[in-house]
């Protein structure tokens, strides 16, 4: 890790004077983190670039039928929001009730997450985070990687994905187009989230379209490297093989813009476009993007957004 900045209690500059810097952390497998606390002695961490704001909640209004972990919907400055209890989630009873919102954005939406307080944002490198599937935690699916501050103290990042999957259900795949000449087509995709590849893979099959999937951009490009030396050997096409790749911007190990980067990079991926597939949402993420040389974003999730970017470059 080679930054740190510290935060101060409430909408911290440090946090909002980024906005603009971190379009240069593209292609420098490099995240800026919001670390905060949910009241249990854990450091959490949440992507600073999917946080908007860090406020007081205000007063919360208890709606009906409310689902488990979301208090009520709170208006801030017109705005009505959800607002989720971090806590509640992640199955902590904190002794006082939480009063910090961190307001974020992601998939289009506006939520506020409660927590007990926020601390200060770090800067890490991919290579140093760690996926935890397969981990045997009664949180562990609802932490998607960990990474370790240097003085040992370890950091759970959140899959706000699986959270709010929990909290509001998933997204509901439509009735999504078989694409003609299915059988020979062919997307490869790389996420870290477990409710996001499923979705994918859910939106691919309705299309009729074969799938290969990465957990990470890692594990990805090791298996794209693999496909392209073999194709080479073969004198072949590897286009013939793989007609788009699909990437989370956000993974452990590798983030999709280096992945980005390393595929436009190798002229034996020449022809086969790369989509970006995030939850975020924003104009500079579109930004970050568009500078490693990403060919469209689609934000998550819309499976007929996601079909229709995708049905164009199939066909």
């Amino acid at each position: 890790m080679s930054y740190t900045e510290n935060m101060s209690d409430n909408n911290p500059d440090g946090l909002l004077n980024h906005i603009d810097a971190r379009t240069n952390l593209a292609g420098s497998n490099k995240m800026e983190i919001l670390l905060f606390s949910l009241g249990s002695g854990e450091k959490f961490g949440i992507n600073v670039f999917k946080v908007k704001e860090i406020c007081q909640a205000g007063k919360i209004t208890r709606t009906p039928n409310m689902p488990n972990g979301v208090d009520g919907i709170v208006s801030l400055r017109g705005h009505v929001m959800p607002v989720l209890n971090m806590a509640s989630f992640m199955g902590i009873h904190p002794a006082e009730r939480h009063h910090t919102m961190m307001v974020a954005e992601y998939n289009n939406h506006v939520l506020g997450f409660l927590v007990k307080d926020v601390d200060r944002i770090i800067r890490v490198d991919w290579d140093k985070v760690r996926a935890t599937e397969g981990m045997l935690s009664d949180k562990g699916a609802l932490i998607t990687a960990i990474t370790e501050l240097p003085d040992g103290t370890l950091i759970s990042i959140l899959d706000v994905e699986q959270i709010l999957a929990n909290a509001f259900g998933e997204a509901v795949v439509g009735n999504v187009e078989r694409v003609e000449s299915a059988h020979d087509l062919c997307v490869f995709f790389a996420d870290d989230s477990m409710v996001a590849r499923r979705k994918i893979a859910e939106v691919l099959d309705k299309m009729g379209i074969k799938h290969i999937q990465a957990n990470n951009g890692h594990e990805a490009w090791e298996r794209l490297k693999t496909m392209a030396d073999t194709a080479q050997n073969a004198k072949a096409n590897l286009h013939d093989q793989i007609q788009v790749i699909l990437t989370d911007a956000e993974m452990p190990e590798m983030d999709g813009y280096v992945l980005t980067q390393n595929i436009k990079a190798d002229h034996r991926f020449d022809g086969i476009p790369v989509v970006m597939h995030s939850s975020l949402s924003s104009d500079a993420n579109r930004a970050m993007g568009r500078r490693v040389g990403v060919d469209h974003y689609v934000p998550k999730f819309d499976s007929m957004v996601l079909s229709s970017t995708l049905r164009p470059l199939l066909t």
